[in-house]
């Protein structure tokens, strides 16, 4: 059931002549993973995992296909994808917290419809080890294109193992509130949760001191070849 939605993120990342092939290429790793878990029993309900890897993809899918129509979290990520003045890791965060912080509580909710959510929590925890396992070949694949990756990769590595769980939790947090809402106003619960994502994507994009001169030494150890790097970040999918 996987395979098609992991070609999917692979041929957009692939066509891609700038970032906005970068994160469509790490997804398309991790989702490739979860898809073998899955087949390996890791989770209580592989098939509704599955079901659900795919509800979560088209989120992106959607926002990617329409990006004049696209919530604002994923704009924001879009309109720097040609900007060669930000970090690799900087273009990764944008886009995996409009995934994470928008579309994942989002995702969950279509999920569950009118059953109960909590049904799903235990599988939806099992994908944080899941991101763990995968996080060190990522952060294999981006070394290879982005040398200051290799000097912090063991520290650095925990830290974000860590922020993606809590925006994780996070995530569940937001869906079991917007399950709880009457479905008439979940779409203006919706378009708040995205403004607030909008706002943490102009964090990620800050370019103002003393931001911009970490930025700047870390773009002089990159790659600005943005093929190169989407391959990169593909790995054995390349």
């Amino acid at each position: 059931m996987l395979a098609p939605t992991i070609e999917e993120l692979r041929s957009i990342a692939l066509s891609a002549t700038d970032a906005s092939g970068y994160f469509p290429a790490m997804y398309a790793q991790v989702t490739d993973r979860i898809r073998r878990a899955a087949a390996d029993g890791r989770f209580d309900d592989p098939a509704r995992m599955e079901r659900f890897a795919v509800t979560f993809a088209r989120w992106y899918t959607q926002a990617r296909a329409q990006p004049d129509t696209a919530p604002r979290c994923w704009r924001a990520s879009f309109d720097v994808a040609d900007d060669r003045g930000l970090m690799i890791v900087q273009h990764l965060l944008l886009g995996i917290n409009a995934h994470v912080n928008h579309d994942l509580p989002q995702a969950v909710v279509e999920l569950a419809g009118d059953g109960d959510v909590a049904a799903l929590r235990t599988d939806f925890m099992a994908v944080n080890d899941i991101l763990a396992e995968t996080l060190p070949d990522v952060l294999r694949c981006l070394g290879t294109v982005s040398r200051w990756v290799n000097l912090v990769a063991v520290r650095g590595g925990k830290a974000f193992d860590f922020s993606l769980k809590v925006a994780r939790d996070q995530a569940w947090r937001a869906a079991e509130r917007l399950h709880r809402i009457d479905p008439a106003q979940r779409p203006a619960a919706a378009r708040e949760l995205d403004d607030v994502v909008a706002v943490l994507a102009y964090l990620v994009a800050n370019r103002r001191p003393p931001v911009s001169w970490v930025v700047w030494l870390g773009r002089r150890l990159e790659s600005n070849d943005p093929a190169k790097v989407t391959r990169a970040l593909l790995g054995s999918l390349a």
